[in-house]
């Protein structure tokens, strides 16, 4: 079962700019640096405004470690407590997509894409509606961030 879920975990990384655009609650950005370079410059920014980091998972290097291959694929982990808290009081569901996550890879064309779940999706996802200033403000440090990432800042 474990190789059938990671052969198409690899499928799905796979498809050519997997209509990364139309997973539905996923805002996908592309990058113009590579995978790692991407998640460097997130990791960065995240950092100089204090933002913590939970842990960075190299998709790629876990794979070729089980003879999978996988174009460079990275994920990680970031929370700030001081706003994602705030959705946990309406709806403690929201845990299971908090802390936030970006995920940046490469396609088949050797583009690089960056993407994250959508504060407003997870609002929806968990029906908080009473908790609107703090998902605008979470959904627009993360459009700030992730052009910082990408290069669409500069």
């Amino acid at each position: 079962m474990k190789h059938l879920f990671a052969f198409l975990l690899v499928i799905a990384l796979a498809a050519p700019g997997l209509a990364a655009a139309e997973v539905t609650g996923l805002v996908v950005k592309p990058s113009q640096y590579s995978v790692s370079e991407t998640i460097d410059r997130l990791e960065a920014a995240l950092t100089a405004r204090g933002i913590g980091i939970v842990v960075r998972w190299n998709h790629a290097q876990k794979a070729e470690g089980v003879d999978i291959p996988l174009r460079p694929t990275e994920l990680l982990l970031f929370g700030n407590p001081k706003l994602g808290s705030n959705l946990f009081t309406s709806a403690q569901s929201a845990g299971i997509d908090l802390p936030m996550k970006a995920l940046a890879w490469e396609d088949a064309d050797g583009n690089v894409w960056l993407g994250y779940n959508d504060p407003v999706y997870i609002a929806e996802r968990h029906g908080i509606a009473d908790r609107e200033a703090v998902v605008k403000k979470m959904s627009g440090a993360l459009n700030k961030l992730s052009d910082i990432a990408t290069g669409a800042a500069e």
